[in-house]
């Protein structure tokens, strides 16, 4: 028999008045256990008794993708968390763990997926709806942390049309599929849902279970699925900051994972900003650094995308970041 996992752990908890339904997920990417540590910790709360669901139901799934979580990877065969969709032709593990987890998402109204990043950074949510008075984006407020991107499919869909036209031939024939910024999120959208991703800090840091754990409680609140005694709405002690992707370039061939083929000449803190009059990184073809909206990381860079941001204090400024393959850098999955 084989040794790959054959089924995944799911939780639920049920009201016994209706009401919404939260899917809660951990570990879409095996390396990224905050979000497994706290919905095991809010597990042992609801068993206590600290905790109790007052209507509607939510869902916990503590390790989503249990082939790369048994090895300590980002990925079981590929990133679960591009490409999602049902498929009846199963081609690797993360197909096979899709369609249940397609099933799943069709069947809440709203999902918390908790991730995790490589270097130190300020957690940060990824969420969809440009409107700030959406219900997508007032939850995402309530979370707790107030660092916001936004942009992830427009730069996806950008990159999938431009590598079209360019008829390239790619190692990963997925880079060329319309659905392949498709993750968690975006397939809950489809469904009529709404959700987010969050980005919990660090991947060894013990505070990015306490910010995962609180995002559960605080998740649970806002949909009226619990009460947090002496809790207010009050507003936010930062002011929010908000994000947006306008570029991104893939890893599209296997060889685009050397750190021989570009190099970082200066040290940047991953949360300063900095106008291009620098070489900061240098490239050849077919040899990607990593990058995202914030801050450099000294350590060298194997794997992941170049993009620019725009934010109030720092418009169209592009920053260069850390992804190696042992993960996420400072970037969603």
């Amino acid at each position: 028999m084989s040794d790959l996992p054959h089924s995944l752990r799911v939780y639920r908890q049920e009201g016994l008045a209706p009401g919404p339904r939260l899917l809660v997920l951990g570990a879409v990417h095996g390396n990224e256990t905050c979000g497994t540590r706290a919905i095991e910790r809010v597990l042992g709360g609801f068993e206590r008794g600290a905790r109790d669901l007052l209507r509607g139901s939510v869902t916990f799934v503590p390790i989503t993708n249990p082939l790369a979580y048994r090895r300590g990877t980002r990925s079981g065969d590929r990133n679960l968390n591009r490409n999602l969709r049902p498929k009846e032709i199963t081609a690797d593990f993360e197909d096979r763990v899709g369609n249940v987890l397609c099933r799943l998402l069709a069947e809440h109204d709203v999902l918390l997926d908790l991730h995790s990043f490589m270097a130190p950074a300020a957690p940060f949510v990824m969420v969809g709806s440009t409107d700030p008075q959406s219900i997508e984006w007032r939850f995402a407020q309530r979370l707790g942390p107030q660092r916001f991107v936004t942009g992830w499919m427009d730069v996806y869909e950008a990159g999938v049309a431009r590598r079209r036209r360019a008829g390239q031939q790619l190692d990963d024939p997925g880079l060329l599929d319309a659905g392949y910024g498709v993750g968690t999120t975006e397939y809950m959208r489809s469904c009529g849902g709404y959700g987010v991703t969050l980005e919990c800090g660090q991947h060894d840091d013990p505070e990015a279970v306490e910010v995962a754990a609180r995002a559960i409680d605080n998740a649970l609140d806002f949909l009226g699925l619990i009460e947090q005694p002496g809790r207010t709405a009050a507003a936010a002690a930062t002011a929010p900051e908000v994000l947006r992707l306008t570029e991104v370039v893939d890893r599209e061939h296997a060889a685009d994972s050397s750190s021989a083929s570009g190099q970082v000449s200066r040290r940047w803190r991953r949360v300063s900003w900095w106008r291009a009059v620098t070489t900061v990184a240098k490239f050849v073809p077919r040899r990607r650094a990593a990058s995202c909206s914030r801050a450099v990381s000294p350590r060298p860079v194997t794997s992941g995308f170049i993009s620019r941001a725009t934010s109030p204090e720092a418009p169209a400024q592009r920053v260069i970041a850390n992804r190696t393959r042992r993960g996420a850098g400072f970037w969603r999955a």
